[in-house]
């Protein structure tokens, strides 16, 4: 995406309000706080996991590497 598009509320744009829908944040609460939520999409395009935006990108990398190696499907 290279364009502003809003993640929140009515106007979502389709990929944030089915990311929302598929992993809610803390206390199940499916609105995105900030523009640095990150999501994990495994192989099969399902959504693995949610991290919040303090969550540091290099804390992810077993968790890639686990998505990685299931399999597809």
């Amino acid at each position: 995406m290279f364009a502003k598009v809003e993640v929140n509320g009515p106007g979502a744009h389709p990929l944030w309000h089915w990311l929302q829908h598929e992993k809610r944040g803390l206390f199940g609460i499916g609105a995105i706080k900030w523009n640095f939520t990150k999501f994990l999409i495994g192989r099969d395009g399902r959504v693995l996991a949610r991290y919040a935006p303090r969550t540091r990108p290099e804390a992810l990398l077993g968790a890639i590497d686990r998505a990685l190696a299931r399999p597809a499907g």
